[in-house]
């Protein structure tokens, strides 16, 4: 499937901002079934710098200075990419049959102890609390039902998804950015930053490493298909990941399925605050108003071969 991935984001400040830096990670990626194929990231009042690196996680992120006063701020994301359907183990049939590849959750947790000169696994960075995701035992309360004895840890998941979707009740402008995991839990609500984080927060909890992944869903289905939540705004969802299977299997409680060629990866993290579209540091402006504003449309390929090369 190609995909058209426009993300605009406007403010406006009052006084104006004397001078701001800024990082964005608005650029996708380029891997798990899908592939980038143009990008523009354009930026008013433009910056007397901008350049992208790469940050630990392997995340294309951007960096841009402005130096002059300015009253406000545009960043639109242009993107293309093209997506396919993910690994037929992420199925929802292949995860509701496990499989005999698939190691019971005990398994992997056993995996992740930690053992003096034991080799290094990089998925071991997503065991421990972060910023937006704390250790607390009211996650392993929530989660001890999914996982039970010698389950195979991608039907625990799921489990531990459907009863997050079927538990929580998604509910816009109910929690801010910086609302912690454990504060969404008790209050039943949220929107998916607080869904995927829940579900990240009761894995960890169990002894297993799980990511945070923002990105996006196609806003408008196929015929026949419901409207997906989180359509029009950046999505998130949870990934757990499965050494028996070699891969992370992505799970999305607030749609309540396995993210599929109809979704866009922008980065991955250990939660909000590794991987947020965009954040930064000014002088000034002391009051803002903030508008953001997603499209994703599907694309022929004759359209997406035109936005690539300007025509």
């Amino acid at each position: 499937m190609l995909l058209h991935v426009v993300h605009e984001t406007r403010y406006r400040y009052a006084p104006a901002v004397e001078n701001a830096h800024h990082v964005v990670h608005l650029k996708p990626a380029s891997r798990n079934g899908q592939s980038l194929l143009s990008y523009a990231l354009r930026v008013d009042p433009a910056p007397v710098q901008l350049r992208e690196t790469v940050d630990v996680y392997g995340n294309t992120r951007s960096y841009f200075s402005l130096q002059a006063a300015h009253e406000s701020l545009t960043v639109v994301a242009d993107s293309v990419v093209a997506t396919t359907a993910l690994n037929p183990l992420q199925s929802e049939s292949a995860l509701s049959a496990g499989g005999a590849v698939a190691q019971p959750w005990e398994q992997v947790r056993e995996q992740f102890r930690y053992r003096a000169g034991a080799a290094y696994d990089s998925a071991s960075e997503f065991l421990f609390a972060s910023p937006y995701v704390p250790r607390d035992e009211a996650f392993v309360e929530f989660a001890r039902p999914s996982f039970l004895p010698g389950r195979p840890l991608p039907e625990a998941a799921r489990d531990l998804m459907e009863r997050i979707h079927d538990t929580m009740t998604y509910e816009s402008e109910s929690t801010e950015v910086n609302t912690p995991a454990l504060e969404a839990l008790r209050q039943g609500k949220g929107v998916c930053q607080d869904f995927a984080h829940i579900m990240v927060a009761c894995c960890r909890a169990m002894g297993l490493p799980a990511r945070y992944v923002s990105g996006y869903l196609l806003t408008s289905p196929p015929p026949g298909q419901p409207r997906l939540v989180g359509s029009d705004a950046s999505h998130a969802w949870a990934s757990v990941y499965c050494p028996g299977l070699g891969i992370w299997l992505d799970f999305d409680p607030t749609n309540n399925r396995a993210p599929g060629e109809d979704y866009v990866t922008l980065a991955t993290g250990r939660d909000f605050l590794d991987v947020s579209p965009m954040r930064g540091v000014i002088r000034g402006g002391a009051q803002h108003i903030l508008d953001v504003a997603v499209t994703v449309e599907p694309l022929a390929e004759t359209e997406a071969q035109s936005l690539a090369t300007g025509d």
